[in-house]
């Protein structure tokens, strides 16, 4: 990282809609001093059901994007989006860069004690593989059930956060984790902490939940530090951008956000 970098410039957070305020909120709560900049592609949610080259082609522009406001770090906080894009995206750009994938793997191989791991995530991540290769990286052992469960990222960004339709269908997605014996479950999805009320009555209290928030923000710490970009300010700037319709952003953002979450600005793209 060469040293002209701007330690005190924002890092750039993405994701595809409002899920990965979870991840800029933990890392506002890590590191208070950094500047965040967060784009929700809103017009373009979910990102699940899309092709790998759709999702990366997504992930050039935002990062593109990013780049033009001065970040001197990404992070991709999507699942989906660091599964399909995160190598292309280590190649290509000039800053550094990192996923939820890996933190939210290698914290479940910590956590779990009978070495069963359940991830539940949208369709593109599942089928991609990346968190089942990212957990054998750390565990070869493990045995890991991974589930597709689509219409989470709906459900959240509709604010069903605790609606009886979004109760029906997470007893519906969750039942093969109590089958298999799981004490360990991955949110593979940043919007799905959102629902993590549901989800921990429905597979118990036994079972502890990953949220790659957490693991993610301490990554970006770590980031920075080897990068020697960490920033010197005592209290860091905000701005948040969405791609279509700011004012539900705002709206929903805000239910779990609060006041540090006050203006949304618009970008589009073609």
């Amino acid at each position: 990282m060469s040293t002209a970098v701007d330690r005190n410039a924002p890092i750039g957070v993405f994701d595809s809609g409002l899920g990965g305020l979870t991840v800029a909120h933990a890392i506002m709560q890590q590191l208070p001093g950094e500047s965040i900049v967060y784009f929700g592609d809103t017009a373009r949610v979910p990102y699940g059901p899309k092709s790998p080259d759709t999702v990366r082609r997504y992930s050039h522009e935002i990062a593109g994007f990013l780049l033009e406001q001065g970040v001197k770090a990404i992070v991709v906080a999507c699942n989906t989006a660091t599964a399909h894009a995160l190598p292309m995206l280590e190649a290509e750009l000039p800053v550094p860069v990192i996923g939820v994938v890996g933190p939210g793997a290698r914290a479940a191989v910590k956590g779990t004690r009978n070495g069963h791991i359940g991830v539940i995530g949208t369709e593109g991540t599942i089928k991609s593989g990346a968190y089942v290769r990212a957990i054998h990286a750390e565990s070869p052992n493990a045995k890991v059930t991974a589930l597709a469960c689509p219409l989470f990222v709906p459900l959240v960004e509709e604010g069903w956060t605790n609606h009886d339709a979004t109760w029906v269908i997470a007893e519906e997605y969750l039942a093969p984790l109590l089958r298999d014996d799981v004490d360990t479950l991955v949110l593979g999805c940043t919007h799905y902490p959102l629902l993590k009320s549901i989800i921990g009555e429905i597979v118990g209290r036994d079972v502890r939940l990953i949220d790659s928030a957490e693991e993610t923000a301490a990554d970006t710490r770590r980031m920075l530090s080897d990068n020697d970009i960490l920033g010197t300010n005592e209290q860091g700037d905000y701005r948040f951008v969405a791609s279509d319709d700011p004012a539900q952003f705002l709206e929903l953002g805000q239910r779990f956000f609060g006041d540090a979450l006050e203006h949304v600005e618009i970008r589009t793209f073609g």
